[in-house]
């Protein structure tokens, strides 16, 4: 069965399973109205009118409580078919291209300085953290968005790849963790969770952690004994002895229980991710090994966090009315404080380890995700020896499969450089970025958007979205040479830079670009990297000339036909034998 019929069947069955409970929720509604005015019919005849006993109004009210736990349950299932509909409508509109516009977009990451982020649109609207992702945490988000912006080593991407094609059929397993939480959004905030498990205990006073549930039972005696036997005394003298030892403490106190909030949002979406993660029985050497690490202590990570829940509960709870009451004569604050922090002595040391295979685990569902939706995507094949990159019918994963143009790409043996030229929008620049993102997507682990693509392990820099900044009072050309000397750097290191310059040079005259752009391209190949550069100059294409062969021309083209420019992104060897400048400014009426 196809992706998008299984998709689809899903969804359907989800959307049916909705209706049947929001039928059910209306008729549990309905009954609950009915009990009520019963109960109040009851209560009328018992206590004005006499007419019968009290005990009757037992029935209807237990009966509501009875059919109100019963309809919470309905409301939630219907919650979480809902977001099971939604689920598979996303993964129906990537598999469609619809899906620009929808999802996180992981803006949060987007460093403008970075060697390519920008440049290859890894973040933002319609960017690739926003087709690939599903993550429901944060901690997932942030792993993915660091396997796209830095390379992994070749082990770890043999590992993912075989993590991935296991997990990329397990569409109960995505559901589950898609449908989890209170609500459907990203959640739980790793680095105040983690901060706080780390974090010394404050509540030094070990002794008064077995002192303070001591002091509320004889609390309790006493006011047990002011009742049957209205003597007083003793509960005030316990309450005045708890109270001094609470205000004794209060700084510790207060520091323990406050200025925790942002480590305890979502615990039940984290809770809930690690049930099913430790539940599910997994194949794959290196996934199993993953949900091992989920132990601490003889216990699981999701029953540890199942009890940190419990625990925040009870904190939380200090802000009820009733519960302010009962404070003092049961020490209630203090004694959730120890709570807190005896959990924090017990696994504080294993969060950090949780939230990494919680992270890496929806990194990897991310990709089996996108794995599955587009089966006609491989994973790269990589091999060793000099840089290469070899992609046979190579698009662009952002390119709407039915308007994207496929070109094969060959850099490998003599061949360390391609210079393309080319008209304006002929797809130089499209072409450049479709190398870039394979070559991402390849060093995250993830397939590519290829027919085949053989590539050493490469690191990815490039300069091709790069503009001037008032804020920075920089120009275009101070920009793009601060780019270039970034990836001079990067280049001669390991894994060799695969090097991408969009109309290289563009801001200053042609004398010093074609200078300035042979002894760059000399200089990185000379330290052992491989790239592609674009240029619509064509003096730029004539710097092969001094460079051995290393330098191949390849371009695209256009035709101008009834005043309408047209372009067929076909790549072509040799050098693009004419412009279109002229004959694009007097298409739009300027009279050139």
């Amino acid at each position: 069965m196809l992706p998008s019929e299984e998709y689809a069947q899903r969804r359907n069955a989800r959307e049916l399973r909705v209706a049947r409970l929001e039928k059910v929720h209306i008729q549990l509604g309905n009954a609950r109205l009915f009990l009520a005015v019963l109960a109040a019919g009851l209560a009328w005849a018992s206590f004005r009118s006499h007419l019968v006993s009290p005990w009757w109004l037992a029935g209807p009210v237990i009966a509501f409580a009875a059919i109100a736990f019963w309809h919470s349950r309905v409301l939630r299932a219907r919650e979480l078919a809902q977001r099971a509909v939604g689920f598979y409508e996303r993964g129906l509109a990537r598999i469609e291209d619809r899906w620009a516009g929808s999802g996180e977009t992981g803006e949060r990451f987007n460093d403008p300085h970075h060697v390519y982020a920008a440049d290859l649109d890894l973040f933002g609207n319609a960017g690739l953290f926003q087709l690939l992702s599903s993550a429901r945490t944060r901690m997932g988000e942030e792993t993915l968005a660091q396997w796209l912006l830095s390379p992994s080593t070749l082990d770890s991407l043999r590992e993912r790849h075989a993590a991935i094609k296991e997990l990329r059929t397990e569409l109960d397993l995505r559901e589950d963790l898609a449908v989890a939480g209170q609500d459907a959004g990203v959640g739980v905030h790793p680095d105040a969770l983690q901060k706080w498990a780390e974090s010394p205990n404050l509540m030094t006073f070990l002794w008064l952690a077995w002192l303070a549930p001591l002091l509320a039972a004889v609390a309790i005696l006493s006011a047990i004994v002011w009742a049957v036997w209205n003597v007083v005394t003793p509960l005030v003298v316990v309450v005045v002895v708890e109270a001094l030892l609470t205000y004794w403490i209060r700084q510790q106190l207060d520091t323990a229980l406050h200025g925790t909030e942002s480590a305890f949002h979502d615990l039940d979406l984290l809770s809930g991710v690690l049930e099913r993660i430790e539940a599910h029985t997994f194949r794959e050497p290196g996934l199993q090994a993953r949900q091992r690490v989920l132990l601490s202590s003889g216990v699981t990570a999701f029953q540890a966090i199942a009890r940190l829940r419990t625990v925040v509960d009870l904190i939380n709870s200090r802000h009820n009315i009733f519960v302010r009451i009962i404070d003092a004569p049961l020490m209630y604050s203090v004694q959730v404080a120890f709570a807190a922090e005896r959990w924090r002595r017990a696994h504080g040391s294993a969060v950090e380890r949780w939230i990494a295979i919680v992270g890496e685990m929806e990194a990897l569902l991310s990709l089996a995700a996108y794995s599955y939706e587009h089966p006609g995507d491989p994973f790269p094949e990589f091999v060793e020896g000099t840089a290469a990159f070899e992609g046979q019918e190579l698009g662009h994963p952002l390119v709407p499969a039915a308007v994207c143009v496929r070109n094969s790409i060959q850099i490998s043996g003599r061949t360390r450089v391609l210079l393309v030229s080319g008209s304006n929008m002929s797809g130089k620049s499209t072409l450049l970025r479709a190398v870039g993102i394979n070559a991402v997507l390849a060093m995250a682990g993830a397939p590519v958007r290829a027919r085949g693509l053989r590539l050493t392990p490469l690191r990815v820099g490039a300069s091709i979205r790069i503009n001037d900044s008032l804020q920075e009072g920089s120009s275009r050309f101070y920009a793009e040479i601060t780019r270039l000397r970034q990836l001079f750097d990067l280049s001669g290191g390991s894994p060799p830079l695969l090097f991408l310059l969009d109309e290289l040079l563009q801001g200053t005259n042609s004398n010093d670009r074609r200078i300035g752009g042979e002894g760059i391209v000399r200089a990185l190949l000379s330290r052992g990297s491989i790239g592609l550069v674009s240029t619509h100059d064509l003096a730029l294409t004539n710097i092969g000339e001094t460079l051995d062969g290393q330098l191949q021309n390849v371009h695209f083209q256009d035709e101008l036909a009834n005043g309408k420019m047209t372009f067929d992104y076909t790549l072509r060897e040799g050098v693009v034998t004419k412009s279109n400048g002229l004959e694009l400014m007097r298409s739009i009426g300027l009279d050139v």
